[in-house]
């Protein structure tokens, strides 16, 4: 694990226009400050997009998402896909990475009802057996603004926590069934079809398996964060097939790889750690078929303003997805109106397991978008700003094996401590 040199760096990379408002908002009633920093979070993300081009893809999907809370209603969401399907009469074998990755894909099947333990008997209340440790927060924050948790409390909140996590992996896993479907129909490689077939089917079993353990382990499902519908409503709207590539192959799955790597790392409920193992599995060739696909697309075929539309896209959607992990669900459910939504931002940045959350995240992340050409010296300065410049050499997804990741976190199973979180 990376140790920062100075514990605040996630902090001052989050200064922002709520930030420097608060002074302005700090006399106003609880409800309505919360209100403003609400909309004053949605201003200070939309203030990041340079490219007009990007607004206009972005835009629609923000106001349906972080304003009309439309993942929050209680009622399926109807999408408008706009993508072309792609069909090859001559059936060519045109890719064979691809190829082999289809290979690996059949092999690497699996069934979530034969292959978990669903007998195991999950007590997230259980110290003995922890799903996360108790060193995943520091409550200094909470504490200093009058919130005191006695040990029971505790453990219910990170259970809150936990099945926070596991709600939006769950819903980010249906995103991906659809996205992954769509992809399917667009690809122009006839061997990409045939990998993009069992993503959907992989897909398909993610959905059911987090499902399964929320529905029947942890008795407990979150609403979709405001910013991850926003990331699968411009997905499925957008017409172009290397977008819905970049947002779901690179973006989502490439998050959920770090994140499912993370929990999997420092877990020792067994039955959730033998599904995040199955998962990783099925995540890692994911992104590497993402990489396969794009690299060559966009460093050869797209000029030059098609590549910094996309590279500005991608770094807004790594925004998104680092305010994703608030987790202002939980903030709703446990101290809205008794601190404010400012006060819960300190906390959740500062937490040494959120700290780790993000560091695997965007160390999976950010390589790939080098590797496939969206890293230029222009947007890197983007990222350096916010903090993440410090994964621009890791290895992406094409040096990685799922055997190697999960290696590495065997590895460094049980070595987790407050304070060693990036």
């Amino acid at each position: 694990m990376t140790t920062p040199s100075k514990p605040s760096d996630d902090t001052r990379a989050h200064v922002s226009l709520t930030t420097r408002l608060s002074s302005l908002t700090a006399r106003l009633p609880a409800r309505v400050r919360d209100t403003v920093d609400r909309y004053l979070e949605v201003v200070d993300l939309m203030r990041e997009i340079k490219d007009p081009r990007v607004a206009r893809s972005l835009g629609p999907s923000g106001l349906r998402g972080l304003i009309l809370h439309r993942g929050k209603q209680g009622e399926p969401t109807l999408f408008q896909a706009r993508h072309r399907a792609y069909f090859d009469w001559a059936y060519p074998s045109d890719h064979p990475e691809m190829a082999e990755l289809y290979r690996r894909a059949k092999r690497g099947q699996w069934d979530g009802e034969t292959y978990l333990p669903w007998a195991t008997s999950v007590d997230p209340m259980n110290p003995e057996v922890p799903i996360l440790p108790q060193g995943w927060f520091d409550y200094a924050p909470l504490e200093a603004a009058g919130i005191k948790l006695d040990g029971a409390e505790e453990k219910r909140f990170r259970a809150s926590i936990v099945a926070w996590m596991l709600s939006q992996f769950l819903h980010g896993e249906q995103g991906a069934l659809m996205a992954s479907a769509q992809v399917t129909e667009a690809v122009q490689f006839f061997d990409g079809k045939y990998y993009g077939a069992t993503q959907v089917v992989d897909e398909a079993r993610h959905v059911e398996v987090f499902h399964r353990y929320l529905d029947t382990k942890l008795e407990k499902l979150y609403q979709i964060n405001d910013n991850l519908f926003v990331i699968i409503d411009a997905l499925m709207e957008d017409s172009r097939w290397d977008m819905k590539f970049l947002g779901m192959q690179i973006m989502v799955e490439g998050l959920a790889l770090g994140a499912f790597g993370t929990l999997y790392k420092i877990t020792r409920e067994p039955l959730l750690k033998q599904l995040l193992k199955m998962v990783i599995q099925d995540e890692a060739r994911h992104v590497h078929y993402g990489v396969l696909a794009l690299r060559e697309h966009i460093t050869k075929h797209l000029s030059d303003s098609e590549r910094r539309e996309r590279e500005q896209w991608a770094f807004e959607v790594a925004l998104l997805m680092r305010n994703r992990f608030m987790a202002y669900e939980v903030y709703e459910e446990w101290f809205e109106h008794k601190i404010s939504r400012e006060t819960w931002r300190t906390f959740v940045t500062q937490a040494p397991g959120m700290r780790e959350f993000r560091h695997v995240m965007f160390s999976r992340l950010v390589p790939n978008l080098r590797e496939i050409g969206l890293l230029s010296d222009r947007i890197k300065a983007d990222y350096d700003r916010v903090g993440l410049s410090r994964y621009f050499g890791g290895a992406s997804a094409d040096q990685l094996t799922a055997e190697k990741m999960l290696s590495d976190l065997d590895a460094g199973a049980g070595q987790y401590s407050p304070g060693q979180a990036a």
